[in-house]
């Protein structure tokens, strides 16, 4: 298939650092080459793809020193660029939330959207309705609920390159990792909580968004204090495998409805296990006992953390291998593809019908 992959503009793809959507993207784009796709992305030019890449901006958003730019503006104008293109291909899939909506009705019935963040956000559910003919993929079954009604067409976990990441068995495990981003939702603060009451050493290594920077300072910054709490600040892919490797665990204390949890399976990919909270997709990603553990206070993350050692690593991997690879997400994309360009076309939802929410 000749498939285009239209990807925000805030990161590169993949990020030089942080970046989950644009991290996927990359992982996605790669694996549909491999498995003998024409793919095009389009995302900024500081982009690494086995795609064919069409810059669409100098530098990704984020990491440009300009001090004032817009990036509605940026992403409008590659969407115009996209629309400008669009028959060159037989699919486009578009991971830029839901700004493209209004420019590509005319080929809704040949486009795949997946929603990458939360799904409980006020007006959500009134622009999903007034544009029903896009076709939607969900990354986990829990993201749906609050829009039960959406065009879902199925649920497609991320996955990553186990390539780009490898299974440690000697790593010195003497620390927990927290990696990520600083802010309220993602419970730092709960982290270096649990930690502290375990007396293990906690590295954190995680970007600070200028949205977080009072959370940051006045709530983080003087927990930094303790001589069991290191913060490392962001990394980047290159880092990313020896960090997580060399963890005894990943501590993930979302505070919200998680959608995914991509730093979930890039530990796993390590053969490091994950101790999550029971919010939002983590009962979807972690096998407990298996994986790493589900818990629901304190006190069952300190028990947690007296039992992951038990945990097999290598099972741990190869739990990973089995669910979370790129190359199964791309297989079951090129799935998603084929049905939807098989699909007959008709007027509104009568295409998919309201009962393609029940798509796995």
């Amino acid at each position: 298939m000749k498939i285009a992959q239209i990807a925000p503009l805030y990161e590169a793809v993949p990020p030089r650092l942080y970046g989950g959507t644009e991290m996927v993207t990359a992982h996605l784009c790669d694996a549909l080459v491999e498995l003998g796709h024409d793919v095009t992305l389009f995302a900024s030019a500081d982009s690494t793809t086995q795609a064919r890449l069409v810059p669409m901006r100098e530098r990704a958003l984020r990491l440009d020193t300009v001090p004032l730019k817009s990036d509605i503006a940026a992403h409008l104008s590659m969407l115009y660029k996209v629309r400008e293109l669009c028959q060159r291909f037989e699919l486009l899939h578009f991971h830029v939330d839901l700004l493209h909506l209004p420019m590509f009705e005319q080929v809704a019935h040949r486009t795949v959207t997946t929603v990458h963040a939360r799904t409980d956000l006020k007006d959500l559910a009134g622009a999903y309705a007034r544009w029903p003919d896009y076709g939607l993929v969900s990354i986990s079954a829990h993201q749906r609920i609050p829009l039960p009604e959406a065009n879902w067409l199925a649920t497609v976990p991320h996955g990553v390159s186990p390539e780009r990441y490898r299974c440690n068995d000697r790593g010195e495990r003497g620390y927990l990792a927290f990696l990520g981003r600083i802010a309220p939702e993602k419970g730092p603060d709960v982290a270096i909580r649990v930690a502290r009451q375990a007396r293990m050493p906690l590295r954190i290594a995680a970007k600070v968004d200028a949205a977080d920077s009072i959370y940051f300072e006045t709530i983080i910054r003087p927990l930094l204090d303790d001589p069991l709490i290191e913060f490392i600040g962001e990394i980047g892919a290159d880092r990313k495998p020896e960090f997580l490797a060399n963890a005894l665990a990943l501590l993930f204390p979302i505070q919200w409805p998680e959608p995914f949890g991509l730093v979930m399976i890039e530990a796993m990919a390590c053969g490091t296990p994950v101790i999550g909270w029971d919010r939002g997709s983590v009962p979807e990603v972690i096998e407990p006992g298996v994986t790493g553990f589900i818990v629901r206070s304190d006190r069952e993350a300190l028990e947690a953390i007296g039992q992951v050692a038990r945990l097999d690593r290598h099972a741990v991997h190869a739990a990973f291998e089995h669910r979370f690879t790129a190359r199964r997400m791309a297989q079951a994309y090129v799935d998603v593809y084929e049905r939807v360009l098989a699909a007959p076309r008709t007027v509104g939802r009568g295409r998919h019908g309201a009962r393609a929410s029940q798509g796995t």
